[in-house]
């Protein structure tokens, strides 16, 4: 509900969130208010951030706002004048996780009396997060939505002046703000929006109702800002989404992410990566880019979920074992060398043994190079909440231990296959082990290795693999 500013707060509402229309989005320019630039000079600021990468993205918008009034980063929020939670609701283990937090800021306020705390991300959108925070967390100064992160500025700036607490929640998505500022984690990968929301409302994600309906980027901002990424150094970006592989279906006729990867895979840029895809969006103009360019990254991110055609229909996923295969074998068959990973959920609400069969099936076949395996976690607000649940904990438990032996197994037979060969890794860092460095293959391979010289981070090196672990790789530079 759209109510403006003043004594009365906005709350998020799920059958807002839900409903889907086709109004034309407004898109502006980001331009701070002036009268609150550098207003907290000297004041610091710290920032939890969980969930996905569209977070960690969210995050580094999030630091580039409160510098631009003023604050300083620290590393410990004990350090802080200002601590944010920027929060994922994607599994009640990170939603535990933002609350246990909230826990020890209590006990840290009472101690600093002036201390501003705040909660975004999509735990924000949780009409019952809210509520309970109005409730018992009055201690927190202020939650922002997803929606108008735009708004935190000024939210903060009412919170620390009126001296109460600030609920800026809008249910429905808003305009499209472009040129937000950010102040990105390093200075050689970096993370670019292309698309934001979800329209697929699988039975058990929140994702649809946390962060609106699916609303593409111009191609034109977007290589834009690729542009000025390359002009900085920049090696690698990956562009993100909820739903990656949806963009441009909103705002073009004949325009889809096959042919903005082709756009950018065109310019000087050495690495490109895209998640998170939904099987349903991947088309075969964008399987043919990838196989076609070098400098777009030959590993995919593909979730499965289950391998029961009858689970994926209770899930909404909009296809079938089949045809999930079917795509499988295309992109083995037309990327050279692709690594593919998956999710993989056990335990969803009328899952059986043969279901779960039938999963462990798949991933026999598949033999990813990575999954994350998750025990099915409920959230409220989602259909999936109302379907009967007959396997218990310990049969879901048991199963997701039988899984993930599984998909190990085939995560070190992938990873031996490269002992011998030499792979072209990123500098990422210095490795907790003495005198070594890290960072990632074309693959995405974790790689932990030597070298006789100094390298810089950002340094695209050859590395020759010289042992396999299931979860990583040892090798020499070369």
């Amino acid at each position: 509900m759209y109510v403006g500013w003043g004594d009365i707060m906005h709350l998020p509402d799920f059958l807002e969130a839900k409903t889907r229309d086709k109004r034309d989005l407004k898109r502006f320019d980001y331009k701070l208010d002036k009268s609150i630039k550098n207003k907290y000079k000297g004041k610091t600021y710290f920032i939890k951030t969980y969930g996905c990468q569209m977070n960690e993205h969210d995050s580094e918008n999030i630091g580039a706002l409160l510098e631009s009034i003023g604050f300083k980063k620290v590393d410990d929020y004990l350090d802080a004048d200002l601590v944010l939670l920027n929060t994922c609701s994607i599994r009640e283990n990170a939603h535990n996780k933002a609350f246990g937090m909230l826990g020890r800021l209590k006990h840290f306020k009472a101690e600093k009396k002036d201390l501003i705390i705040g909660l975004c991300g999509c735990m924000a959108q949780e009409v019952s997060v809210v509520e309970e925070i109005m409730k018992d967390y009055k201690f927190v100064n202020f939650v922002l939505g997803t929606h108008n992160l735009h708004q935190l500025p000024e939210i903060i700036d009412k919170a620390i002046e009126e001296n109460k607490q600030q609920i800026e929640v809008y249910s429905r998505e808003g305009d499209l703000y472009e040129g937000l500022p950010v102040v990105r984690a390093n200075s050689y990968k970096a993370y670019v929006n292309i698309i934001y929301g979800c329209d697929k409302f699988c039975t058990y994600c929140i994702v649809p109702y946390t962060r609106g309906r699916e609303r593409s980027r111009k191609k034109e901002d977007i290589l834009k800002e690729i542009d000025e990424l390359i002009k900085d150094g920049y090696k690698e970006v990956t562009l993100l989404g909820q739903n990656v592989n949806a963009y441009g279906k909103d705002l073009y006729d004949d325009y889809n992410l096959g042919d903005l990867l082709e756009e950018i895979a065109k310019k000087d840029i050495p690495r490109i990566r895209f998640m998170t895809s939904h099987p349903w969006d991947f088309n075969d103009k964008m399987i043919e880019v990838i196989g076609k360019y070098p400098n777009i990254m030959p590993s995919i991110h593909l979730p499965v979920q289950s391998g029961s055609s009858k689970v994926l229909k209770l899930m909404g996923r909009r296809y079938t074992r089949e045809s999930y295969l079917e795509l499988f074998n295309k992109i083995k068959e037309t990327v050279p060398g692709v690594a593919i990973s998956t999710d993989i959920i056990v335990g969803f609400p009328g899952e059986t043994e043969e279901d779960f069969e039938e999963t462990m099936s798949l991933v026999e076949y598949c033999k990813y190079d990575n999954a994350f395996t998750f025990i099915f976690s409920e959230r409220k607000g989602t259909p999936a909440c109302k379907l009967k649940d007959n396997t218990t904990l310990k049969e879901k438990e048991e199963r997701l231990y039988r899984l993930n032996e599984v998909v190990n197994k085939y995560f070190l037979e992938n990873n031996k296959k490269l002992e011998g060969k030499v792979l072209k890794v990123l500098v990422e860092g210095i490795s907790d082990k003495k005198n070594m460095y890290y960072g990632y293959s074309e693959t995405n391979k974790l790689i932990n290795f030597t070298s006789d010289s100094e390298l810089n981070l950002g340094d695209i090196v050859d590395v020759k693999i010289e042992s396999a672990k299931t979860w990583s790789l040892d090798g020499k530079a070369i």
